[in-house]
């Protein structure tokens, strides 16, 4: 059985990663890129949390295509209305996420 360093319990009952989610503070922006296009910029990512899982499900549930650069989640079109709910669903706190 794992044992997590940071908080001491089992890896299956870790919180550390739920109580980093409701410590961040999230920037959400757009920048226009090439020809254009607008890109979504989701940043202020803690090390502690796995941007490339919320990166994926982000991408999945708004059906866009997106990377990361300089931890900070890039999406591919304007998604700046409904990318705070679905954050919040992810477990962020309502509170942090600014625009």
């Amino acid at each position: 059985m794992d044992i997590c360093p940071k908080c001491g319990l089992p890896i299956q009952a870790c919180v550390c990663e739920n109580i980093a989610k409701s410590e961040q503070r999230i920037h959400v922006t757009t920048v226009k890129r090439k020809f254009g296009k607008i890109t979504t910029v989701v940043s202020g990512f803690d090390k502690s949390i796995d941007i490339k899982k919320i990166a994926k499900e982000l991408k999945a549930e708004l059906g866009c295509g997106g990377t990361i650069k300089n931890d900070a989640i890039e999406l591919q079109g304007d998604h700046t209305r409904k990318i705070k709910s679905l954050l919040v669903e992810q477990g962020f706190s309502e509170d942090s996420i600014s625009k």
